[in-house]
């Protein structure tokens, strides 16, 4: 066998194994990662010119190489070669072939080590920069349809069984309050994203006299990391933007499983957009929620990503691993489902078209406004749970009759409670009954728009 003709080959005499070499490269998946290590090379260069460890005339060349790699890379025009391994000798490897042994120079005081994680922070700051933006942008939606469908009442459901009347903006506002905790967990990964990694080199530092705050300024980080051996090995900042993204596609899921539940001929609650549905190759009535379904689907790629980052890092010996490389595929898969699943739905959500008739008449079903007579009683001075129990026979006694509440004669509810006087019937309406909700986080119109009020206030 000839001898290795990698950049880090002088210690062996013996080239790669072609079948090692398909198994260890990543540059198929990590090419995304082009533009970031370009920005980061371009700044770590300029600091090597700053400290005078290469010369002015050295960075020039050096930095006219790398924006002509960057060129080419973003205009497609670049041949991506499998046996470099990774995105960095692919790029180191390009600009030596480019501008001559001055390239070699480039990677004084740095390992693929620090440099790795560099370009994942770089890329995942981007990324969760604009998640952020989608997340605004469906918080803006979920708000505008609230506002629209500020009159609607429905039944609201626990354990899937008609429980209390709730105003439809109330039940779309939860998903309101559920998104912007998403968004402030992202804002606060994000600060641990926000931290510059380069000059850890290998493990342990280098002994060349770099200048790692200047990088850290020049690529607009805040902080520098702390320690070498922890900066090296570091992905709890992955961990967590995926556990982030987990919980925000759990959130998704949920909206989306009720719109499923609401949309069929059962329930008929909602109307999901033509442009939103599919149809069926064999039945030619069937208009399938396919988008919603895909979301709920697709949320279960995402938990499977969180298990497989932390299934690799738990492990783990310090510093750097290889095993390490595993850690893209699914951070890259993440971001891309989420930004798609964060854009589809707000799109989807927009064209709703509510069956308000369908959700009121419901809404009055199941003995729906029971609670409302047990607090009736309260207010009237029997003890709550003698008056769950009172209430408790009085439905009894209408499902045994066939009746509804607001059916029953005065004189039939006093054999229930005898001091009953008609205004017992106001507590029945469930118009009455939504808007007698009128606490902070309460149903009540009332709350509802005072709280889209505070929601349009807060953002501007």
């Amino acid at each position: 066998m000839k001898k290795s003709t990698k950049p880090w080959g002088g210690r062996f005499k013996e080239s790669t194994h072609s079948i090692v070499e398909e198994f260890t490269a990543s540059i198929h998946f990590d090419k995304r990662l082009y533009r970031y290590d370009i920005e980061g090379s371009i700044a770590h260069c300029e600091m090597l010119a700053k400290k005078r460890i290469i010369s002015a005339e050295e960075k020039k060349v050096i930095l006219s190489g790398l924006k002509g790699i960057l060129g080419d890379m973003e205009r497609g025009d670049f041949e991506y070669s499998p046996d470099l391994e990774d995105i960095h000798m692919v790029v180191e490897k390009a600009l030596i072939e480019r501008i001559g042994d001055i390239g070699g120079k480039l990677h004084t005081g740095r390992s693929r080590n620090d440099q790795v994680s560099l370009d994942v922070r770089l890329y995942l700051r981007d990324e969760t920069k604009g998640i952020l933006k989608l997340l605004n942008g469906l918080k803006t939606t979920i708000v505008k349809v609230a506002k629209r469908e500020a009159d609607v009442i429905m039944p609201g459901y626990t354990h899937l069984q008609k429980a209390q009347p709730v105003c439809l903006s109330h039940y779309l506002l939860a998903f309101w309050e559920m998104i912007a905790r998403d968004e402030k967990r992202l804002e606060e990964c994000y600060g641990r994203i926000n931290v510059m990694p380069l000059g850890s080199a290998a493990l342990a530092g280098t002994s060349i006299p770099i200048d790692r705050e200047y990088v850290a300024k020049r690529l607009k980080f805040p902080e520098i990391t702390k320690n070498s051996l922890d900066a090296v090995s570091d992905r709890d900042f992955v961990a967590e933007f995926i556990f982030d993204a987990g919980l925000l596609m759990m959130h998704m899921s949920r909206l989306c499983e009720d719109l499923i539940l609401w949309s069929s001929d059962e329930f008929n609650f909602v109307e999901i957009s033509d442009s939103f549905t599919t149809g069926s190759s064999i039945m030619p009535q069937k208009k399938n929620p396919d988008v919603a379904e895909l979301i709920r689907g697709k949320t279960g790629r995402i938990y499977g990503n969180l298990i497989t980052i932390l299934t690799v890092m738990k492990g783990l010996p310090m510093a750097y691993d290889r095993d390490l490389q595993e850690d893209k595929e699914p951070l890259f898969d993440t971001v891309d489902t989420v930004k798609i699943s964060l854009s589809v739905l707000a799109e989807m959500i927009k064209r709703l078209k509510f069956n308000r008739e369908k959700m009121m008449s419901e809404a009055v079903k199941g003995f729906s406004t029971a609670t409302d007579i047990a607090e009736y009683l309260v207010m009237k001075g029997v003890p709550f749970r003698e008056a769950h129990k009172t209430v408790g026979a009085l439905v009894l006694y209408c499902i045994e009759e066939g009746k509804d509440l607001a059916s029953l004669e005065i004189e039939e509810i006093r054999r229930f409670y005898k001091d009953a006087d008609d205004d017992i019937y106001h507590c029945m309406n469930v118009r009455n009954s939504v808007d007698s909700r009128n606490i902070p986080g309460g149903t009540a119109r009332a709350m509802v728009v005072k709280r889209i009020k505070e929601i349009e206030t807060e953002k501007l």
